[in-house]
């Protein structure tokens, strides 16, 4: 194996433990500093899982020279100004995404990575799993058509009202969070389907008591080869749902979870010949993503996700928002 990376935590974040720290170890790589707004906090993170030593605040830590990678987890308002920070430190960067508020501060972000030259990537760690892969493969062996139709729908039960995920000057909203996914999933079948989708409708729902956040939103999107798609989003569902259903015009391949494989492995693949199960593996989708970064920054090999994706996905974003008569998402104040 090629040198370990050597990783900076943003955050005391609890979704780090299966999104970076679970993968770390699986994989090899360290996990050299932690910093959060509160240093007990990151005292006890670090003690909790391992990490080597507390950096007194984020600055401190993207000054570390023995810190190469930076994984920020952060609320998504504080996507853009951390990622911007750390590429000018001269960091890599794997972002949560959205990587920025909006497609502006998303293009920001992708000139401080032009000029950093270091490796930068948005954190849809789904494209990495064989679930995904196996999607894809179907649909372009033809075994069901050509595609007609996409459904995406990722949706969660309500966080509580005092998440940052509900908070509009911390960019919250069902799309930063759930529809992102949606929105990506549909984005990334522009091979198959003549080009990339464009938005031709969206409705949306606000969050009581938060003005300006979105509960749930519902996108309508065109292919230019002539199939559509729908991606959906809700933040206050009955139940987890994390769906992606293509249909083609001689039949359809389902993943019950395409956004976490891990919890749910399977590929359904129905035609006129009958319907058959795939089971892919429940190995972790964050595990599979941090080993692709880390052949992109020790070996330069290729990478689906960058930059420009990025901001391509926020633009998207942004449109949908607007839409479906929400602003698009405030930059941090």
């Amino acid at each position: 194996m090629s040198e370990p990376l050597r990783i900076g935590l943003l955050g005391a974040a609890r979704i780090s433990g299966a999104s970076l720290i679970g993968p770390a170890r699986a994989t090899g790589h360290r996990v050299v500093a932690v910093a959060a707004r509160d240093r007990s906090r990151a005292e006890a993170y670090a003690a909790e899982h391992g990490v080597e030593r507390v950096a007194g605040s984020y600055t401190e830590l993207i000054a570390d020279p023995e810190v190469e990678v930076v994984y920020n987890p952060l609320a998504n308002g504080l996507h853009g100004p951390w990622n911007l920070a750390a590429l000018a430190a001269g960091k890599h960067v794997l972002t949560e995404k959205p990587s920025a508020s909006n497609a502006e501060e998303a293009a920001e972000v992708r000139e401080a990575a032009a000029k950093a030259g270091t490796v930068f990537m948005e954190a849809f760690h789904y494209l990495f799993h064989p679930v995904t892969r196996r999607l894809h493969e179907v649909l372009a062996s033809g075994e069901i058509g050509e595609l007609r139709h996409v459904e995406a729908m990722v949706a969660i039960q309500a966080p509580p009202d005092t998440d940052p995920r509900w908070s509009l000057p911390l960019a919250g909203g069902a799309v930063m969070d759930l529809g992102c996914y949606s929105l990506h999933a549909l984005r990334m079948l522009a091979p198959w389907a003549g080009g990339a989708p464009r938005l031709v409708s969206a409705r949306g729902g606000q969050r009581a008591g938060a003005p300006g956040v979105d509960e749930w939103l519902d996108a309508g999107l065109a292919f230019p080869g002539g199939a559509t798609g729908s991606a959906r989003c809700h933040m206050a569902y009955d139940r987890l749902e994390m769906s992606c259903r293509i249909i083609g015009s001689r039949g359809e391949v389902l993943a019950p979870n395409f956004v976490l494989p891990q919890r749910d492995d399977r590929v359904v693949v129905r035609t006129g010949e009958g319907e058959r199960t795939e089971r892919l593996g429940t190995r972790s989708s964050y595990t599979y993503q941090l080993e692709a970064f880390a052949d992109r920054v020790r070996g330069g090999a290729p990478l689906p996700l960058d930059a420009d994706d990025a901001v391509t996905t926020m633009t998207l974003i942004d449109a949908a928002y607007r839409a479906a008569g929400f602003e698009p998402r405030p930059r941090l104040s």
